[in-house]
């Protein structure tokens, strides 16, 4: 009989080799053969959904994710590599509240990660027409709500969509036009509208129970409603805790899944107990959600109805509180009536930097801009919401970690969503099969460059950015002449369709 040693040595040499190999095959999905149509190699890969945190180089073909592998050497082959060793490489960021919804806000947009940015507030009137004017003309992904306040304008004969003025803003509607109104965010859902958008805020002639009965109309699609309250801060008895209560009931009776917008500067001062109310209604089994965007300013139309008589009250504020976006200049009793009558945007200095940190780092919460640009002028956050929560409440004030950023604009907002369009269920995520809409930052350089002085600025340390696997951004750059964003669009209804084409 041999020595025990003459056996257990080639044992244990035959072992170590396996576990070597093992640890050196490509994982989940990889093939070693394939070659595939991108690889990123060497990243810290985060992903939301499993956990995942570790090195990890990505093999990506046809738009979607079709490899991860371990190996420290990358281990996967591509026609075109992206080095991403010492970067970070995320899901693509999904902005559900962005108003900016052309090529110049889809370029900032683009530079500051994200990769999916929809009008789920104001939303539009006409869904077809938004989302054909798009097709094959956008840099990063597109949708729409069916919109209360656009629908209310074109049942009144209003021209434009935002915002509401005159009756469209303030006469209660007669039970045939509530009808009618019906049938219109019906029809709109009927087409793919992601949802229902809401600024009742705007809208102070509607009724609770016209907006009830919108809500009943999107219930039945299963439908989530994003919804602008209709009062804001700490005044009785207009205040924030009025204005959800009116919406949290809304949705408990009808059954419609509820999306509270901007809960920062709807709620002001009391913005802490209206989350309070929010995490409670959720823990009694309400499918009720929240955003936030990291801004101590808003912005709106000055001619809109948030600034009808009882303004400064309700927002506590004074007119050297506003500042006019196209010049920066801060305004006056004077030069508040002479604007209020032309109309444009205004930044409103109005929120405590202590509370929306606390609302940035709260864990029900998600990242969303609010954001727009009009040639170049505007509110920063239309150009750097997303790299300013990762460079200042990341990095700077570690009152996130890495991974909680991450979900809160990736994860959270394809979740809320990805019941009415099961498309997002591959958004948001990094795994084999997923869509390959990737951002890769450096997270010792990346921040926000946007200010209200001067808006129309990328966010630095955004390396590389892809949107369902076409690079939208390379090397920290914008890349021309490309255009791979594509509808999110909910399933549209049979007879909708059939309708729609004998009307045609």
């Amino acid at each position: 009989m041999k020595p025990l040693h003459k056996f257990v040595v080639p044992l244990f040499a035959t072992l170590a080799g396996i576990l070597f190999a093992a640890a050196h095959l490509p994982r989940a999905g990889a093939s070693p053969q394939q070659t595939y149509d991108l690889v990123i190699q060497g990243g810290r890969v985060l992903d939301p959904e499993s956990g995942l945190d570790a090195v990890r180089s990505i093999g990506i073909s046809g738009g979607t994710i079709a490899a991860l592998s371990a190996s420290a050497a990358g281990g996967l082959s591509g026609r075109t590599t992206i080095d991403a060793r010492g970067m970070m490489v995320a899901p693509g960021f999904i902005d559900l509240h962005a108003h900016g919804q052309d090529l110049e806000n889809n370029r900032y947009q683009a530079m500051d990660g994200v990769t999916t940015a929809l009008e789920l507030e104001v939303g539009v009137g006409d869904i077809d027409a938004f989302y054909s004017g798009r097709e094959g003309k956008a840099l990063i992904h597109f949708g729409a709500t069916i919109g209360h306040i656009p629908a209310r304008m074109l049942l009144m004969g209003m021209p434009g969509a935002f915002p509401a003025v005159g009756d469209a803003a303030h006469r209660p509607l007669t039970p045939e036009e509530l009808k009618r109104l019906e049938e219109m965010v019906d029809r709109g859902l009927q087409r793919g509208a992601i949802g229902l958008g809401f600024g009742i805020n705007y809208t102070p002639g509607a009724s609770r129970w016209e907006i009830l009965q919108l809500f009943r109309v999107a219930a039945r699609h299963r439908a989530p409603v994003h919804v602008h309250m209709r009062y804001m801060g700490e005044l009785e008895p207009q205040s924030v805790l009025n204005a959800l209560a009116e919406v949290i009931t809304a949705a408990h009776v009808s059954g419609a899944p509820l999306h509270v917008v901007h809960i920062n500067s709807s709620g002001l001062g009391a913005a802490p107990q209206a989350l309070e109310v929010i995490a409670a209604a959720r823990e009694r089994g309400l499918d009720i959600t929240t955003e936030c965007y990291p801004w101590t300013a808003a912005m709106t139309d000055i001619k809109s109805a948030l600034f009808d008589e009882g303004w400064r009250e309700a927002m506590g504020i004074g007119y050297g509180d506003l500042q006019w976006a196209a010049t920066g200049e801060r305004l006056t009793a004077e030069s508040f009536a002479r604007y209020r009558q032309t109309g444009g945007m205004v930044i409103i200095y109005l929120m405590k930097p202590e509370i929306i940190d606390a609302l940035v780092a709260h864990p029900i919460t998600m990242i969303a801009s609010d954001g727009v640009l009009r040639a170049g002028k505007g509110h920063p956050r239309g150009a750097g919401t997303f790299a300013r929560v990762l460079g200042r409440y990341v990095r700077e004030k570690k009152s996130l970690t890495w991974m909680d950023a991450v979900r809160k604009m990736s994860l959270m907002p394809a979740q809320r969503l990805e019941g009415r369009v099961p498309a997002m269920k591959n958004k948001g995520r990094i795994r084999v099969g997923a869509d390959a809409d990737l951002v890769v930052f450096d997270p010792e350089r990346v921040v926000d460059r946007a200010t209200y002085e001067n808006p129309a600025q990328f966010s630095a340390g955004i390396r590389h950015v892809l949107v369902g696997g076409v690079a939208v951004v390379r090397e920290g750059a914008l890349v021309e002449g490309v255009a791979p964003g594509r509808a999110i669009r909910a399933p549209m209804a049979k007879e909708s369709a059939r309708n729609q084409a004998n009307i045609r």
